[in-house]
């Protein structure tokens, strides 16, 4: 019942979030966070009918739609630096290229270790991409948020929502990953009930926090985080020409 209830409550959620971003015409300035709110409403009506037809057809579908959800929830955070590093384009290109970098390898590493199963490999790859995605995800988001607390760069009120919201809902992930599968006491339901919760608390706090638009604020000045970038890459660039020369000499006959 409790379950249900949580689920109904989270599809009036997503539909009342999609609706009012559309009616405000603010869902084109966060199109993958609209993207993946209408996903995943999606994804609990496809499951919903096909629970009741096939539980062969369900299993499929769970899985399919539980790896587009990584996929999916992964390109929010590349969302999120997108938005909170537009006033940086070199910050932002070198933290793009790392996250994906980080991405492709969290995919080959979940990729190897389930290759020992292979009765089971759909599901062990997708669930240790999961795992390995949630940590990459959660990773990101926290160095983003150190960062802009070094630097004092200020979070727009949507931007902070998603981040908030998002971190929430990956943190309470990675728990139950991590224990929901070994735990057999009397906190197995628990484990099993986090993930809904969470996600719950979160689409409450980005019904608040995207309600209405507010637009990233711009830096008053130019900050330290773009200049310390470029000092960053000039001295990195300094190093590579000096090793480049000393390899050529290093060849020569």
């Amino acid at each position: 019942m409790l379950v249900q209830l949580i689920w109904w409550v989270g599809i009036a959620l997503e539909c009342l979030l999609l609706v009012r971003g559309l009616l405000g015409k603010w869902a084109a300035r966060h199109r993958i966070f609209y993207l993946y709110v209408l996903f995943v409403l999606s994804q609990s009506v496809l499951r919903f009918v096909t629970l009741h037809q096939s539980h062969r057809l369900y299993f499929r579908v769970y899985w399919i739609t539980e790896f587009l959800g990584v996929i999916v929830g992964s390109a929010i955070v590349f969302e999120i630096y997108k938005l909170g590093l537009a006033a940086y384009p070199g910050v932002a290109r070198m933290a793009r290229n790392s996250l994906f970098f980080i991405f492709i390898l969290a995919f080959t590493k979940a990729c190897v270790d389930a290759s020992s199963d292979p009765q089971w490999w759909p599901v062990a790859s997708i669930v240790d991409l999961e795992r390995y995605a949630r940590i990459v995800q959660a990773f990101a988001i926290g160095a983003l948020v150190l960062l802009f607390a070094i630097y004092a760069v200020p979070f727009g009120r949507n931007l902070r929502g998603i981040i908030v919201g998002y971190g929430v809902y990956v943190t309470a992930s990675i728990v139950t990953l991590k224990f929901a599968a070994a735990e057999t006491g009397p906190f197995a339901d628990f484990w099993h009930f986090l993930v809904p919760v969470s996600y719950l608390f979160t689409l409450i706090l980005w019904t608040v926090h995207l309600w209405s638009f507010q637009p990233q604020p711009a830096p008053a000045a130019a900050t330290r985080l773009e200049h310390d970038y470029q000092k960053a890459a000039a001295a990195t660039r300094r190093r590579l020409q000096e090793a480049r020369g000393y390899l050529g000499k290093a060849t020569q006959p």
